[in-house]
């Protein structure tokens, strides 16, 4: 079923300016619009999916790509993503109860209930068990290719640029050549993201995840053409799982790109 008449009609409160609007407000003359229903705005996937989306930033603007995303949390978590992550407040919503992922039908996650625990603390199990790969398929295998490195995978990491990712001690990019060479995602260097994004979750992450109860559920991307119509749809199906590629995520929608 394609979802884009419940989008049109569903409103959440923006994160650039706090008002309460359609989350699709300003896409109608969009050429093509890529809808992204993140899961916390703390998870693992959100930032990555983020990081992505702003190493192509200036691509995706070329080809008149209209991004809308929500994203579980609220207006404070939403402004530490964005600061953090380049992404526009102006294309970023809140959700703090998931509500819209579910009407969207999108994997909630394992949810294995023990009734000495609250909520919060069976939701807290799940994702240990999650991030172990149960109820959460393709998940250990994605975390090992980030130790392992993948020569199907861009360089993630300009040999310039300098990494900070506490508690490892600040480096130069140029290290992970030594790792393997260049042009290719190395070992340890999508790990060392990864870690990056651990590492500012976990010193904010009362501002990140408002509400733990919720840290199970997954996300989905969706792209629709000029009249509203389905290209392309992603159902994340567990952790590190927000596309169907995940060592080029964004390759359906720049193919799309350079097919028109």
């Amino acid at each position: 079923m394609n979802p884009y008449p419940l989008l049109k009609q569903t409103q959440r409160q923006r994160v650039s300016d706090g008002q309460k609007v359609s989350i699709l407000d300003g896409c109608d003359a969009a050429n093509r619009l890529l809808f992204l229903a993140l899961p916390q705005l703390g998870d693992f996937d959100s930032l990555e999916y983020a990081w992505w989306l702003q190493r192509d930033v200036e691509r995706l603007r070329e080809a008149k790509l209209t991004i809308r995303a929500v994203g579980i949390g609220d207006r404070p978590s939403g402004e530490k993503f964005c600061a953090y992550t380049g992404f526009s407040p102006d294309w970023l919503f809140v959700d703090p109860t998931a509500e819209l992922h579910r009407q969207l039908g999108l994997y909630s996650g394992l949810s294995l209930k023990l009734p000495v625990l609250s909520s919060s603390q069976n939701a807290w199990l799940n994702l240990m068990l999650m991030c172990a790969g149960v109820g959460s398929p393709g998940t250990l295998a994605e975390v090992f290719r980030g130790y392992r490195g993948d020569r199907n995978a861009p360089q993630l990491i300009h040999d310039d640029e300098v990494v900070k990712a506490a508690p490892l001690p600040t480096f130069k990019g140029s290290f992970f050549k030594l790792a393997g060479g260049t042009g290719f995602q190395r070992p340890f260097e999508l790990a060392t993201l990864r870690l990056r994004n651990m590492t500012e979750v976990l010193g904010n992450w009362k501002t990140y995840v408002p509400d733990a109860a919720h840290m199970t559920q997954r996300g989905g991307t969706f792209l629709f053409d000029r009249d509203g119509s389905l290209l392309y749809e992603h159902r994340d199906r567990g952790i590190l799982g927000f596309a169907a590629n995940m060592s080029d995520p964004l390759s359906f929608l720049l193919t799309e790109i350079n097919s028109k």
